[in-house]
């Protein structure tokens, strides 16, 4: 058998990092840490992690939150859900750091997003999704330029 390249080694990884990625998308709502993750992955938590940011530009636990917080905006949207029944249904078991977290990627609280939703009646939904979508880290606008 020959000898592992550092490219096919690279390979490997990228598809274990799907893979990791893939299940975040699907178990969002369940108890995940980088730990479990990584043991999925056959990694170690560390690398994981750096290889995840060097993938897809943000953290495993930063991409499993901006899931949530996506997930978390449709529920808010229809307006038959509570900010704290949101929170849990997500996943999330901190109502303060959901809060936290959902002010950092929408620009609002939850609360107030969802009495913005409301009275947004009569958008379409694939035009309130678009305008709404959270906007990650590497995704913001820099500074103005001189």
């Amino acid at each position: 058998m020959a000898p592992v390249t550092d490219g096919s080694r690279n390979l490997d990884d990228l598809v274990w990092l799907r893979r990791v990625r893939d299940r975040i998308d699907r178990e969002y709502a369940q108890p995940l840490d980088v730990e479990a993750l990584a043991r999925g992955a056959h990694m170690s938590a560390g690398h994981l992690s750096r290889e995840f940011k060097r993938a897809f530009g943000e953290s495993p636990y930063s991409y499993l939150m901006t899931r949530r917080i996506e997930r978390a905006m449709a529920l808010l949207r229809r307006g038959d859900t509570t900010v704290t029944d949101a929170c849990f249904a997500v996943g999330c078991s901190s109502l303060g750091t959901f809060s936290t977290r959902f002010r950092e990627l929408v620009g609002m609280s939850p609360s107030e997003y969802r009495r913005r939703a409301e009275s947004d009646e009569g958008v379409p939904p694939c035009i309130s999704r678009q305008v709404s979508r959270p906007i990650r880290n590497r995704e913001a606008a820099g500074p103005a330029g001189p």
